[in-house]
């Protein structure tokens, strides 16, 4: 049996799937969250601020994996406030963990710490690897950029392994989330191509993405920065339609620049979560043999259609589309 699982945001989008993943599979796990709304009753739920040292160090002791996805929300407007919440919230709570990892008597072996794949630039040309990739700039690439340098700084033991995760959108069929938002916006008419619909979209299905958490666990000599995001990156144009596709509307109108200001603002978002080009390439994860379930975004939309909300996700077992296929290190990358 393997040992236990400290999850820190435990009640977020993402870990509130990984802490039932694991839990389905039998694994002990510990979440630490501000609160315990949204928190799985089965899992052992210890609070923290996300500021300071306190009991929920102690749950490090001896941990086979900690996974932190702590952070704010960055689906808010970009004021002021909101710029330094975000921030600290990802800096702060990741020098935390390193701190409480090395005082531990027997260090957890792995360290997990998100990232994301916003770190890279508004690419259109081609597309950008772990290795030859290019950071971008803005207060987007600068959070990331910060968050990881207090990730890789941390002095930890050296048993303990560090992955960072740089993550695209996750999907899974839940509102409020990229899926739900988007799918709602097709069912009205509204799922055109967004401010010409040519910018790059990454993405990854929630199985893989728990996939990959998986994976790197039984990876021992995988370390350093990982993208996680499906092979196939469709352009903003084509990832519109098939979300139209899949909740069957013919129809979607268009939405310039200038739309989609006005549409951030009443929603409390901003425009840059939609129109920048994110094309990431999870090189790492191609050649080291990982296999995606769902490669392609229209059969993930497909799959998604039936698995509403994190009941409806764990209850209908996943299956690959007739017209899916596992990709693996042998295959070139698709760009949509």
């Amino acid at each position: 049996m393997k040992g236990a699982v400290v999850i820190l945001g435990a009640n977020g989008f993402l870990g509130r799937y990984l802490t039932r993943h694991l839990l389905r599979q039998g694994r002990e796990v510990v979440a630490i969250a501000r609160g315990h709304s949204e928190v799985d009753p089965r899992a052992m739920f210890i609070e923290w601020d996300g500021k300071t040292q306190g009991a929920w160090s102690l749950a490090l002791e001896g941990a086979a994996m900690v996974v932190n996805l702590a952070g704010r929300s960055v689906n808010c407007r970009y004021n002021e406030s909101n710029r330094r919440d975000i921030l600290k919230s990802r800096v702060r709570s990741t020098e935390l963990v390193g701190e409480a990892i090395r005082a531990c008597r027997v260090p957890p072996s792995l360290w997990i710490n998100a990232s994301t794949a916003t770190i890279y630039r508004h690419a259109t040309d081609h597309a950008q690897s772990e290795w030859g990739g290019e950071l971008g700039d803005g207060f987007s690439v600068q959070v990331a950029t910060r968050w990881e340098e207090s990730f890789f700084s941390a002095r930890v033991p050296g048993a303990t392994r560090k992955v960072a995760l740089r993550t695209a959108m996750v999907l899974a069929n839940e509102e409020g989330s990229v899926h739900g938002v988007l799918s709602r916006l097709a069912r009205l008419g509204l799922g055109g191509a967004m401010a010409g619909g040519r910018q790059r979209v990454s993405w990854i299905h929630m199985d893989d993405f728990l996939g990959v958490i998986d994976w790197l666990e039984n990876q021992p000599l995988v370390d350093g920065v990982i993208n996680v995001t499906a092979p196939e990156c469709p352009t903003n144009r084509e990832w519109m339609q098939g979300f139209r596709e899949a909740v069957a509307m013919p129809l979607g109108l268009p939405a310039a620049r200038w739309m989609l200001e006005i549409g951030a603002k009443f929603m409390g978002t901003e425009t840059e979560l939609v129109t920048k080009s994110r094309w990431v390439e999870p090189l790492r994860l191609r050649e080291l043999g990982f296999r995606w379930r769902w490669p392609e975004f229209r059969a993930a939309l497909s799959d998604l259609r039936n698995r509403p909300g994190l009941d409806g996700f764990f209850a209908v077992p996943a299956r690959r589309s007739l017209g899916a296929r596992a990709w693996t290190s042998a295959e070139s990358v698709r760009v949509g």
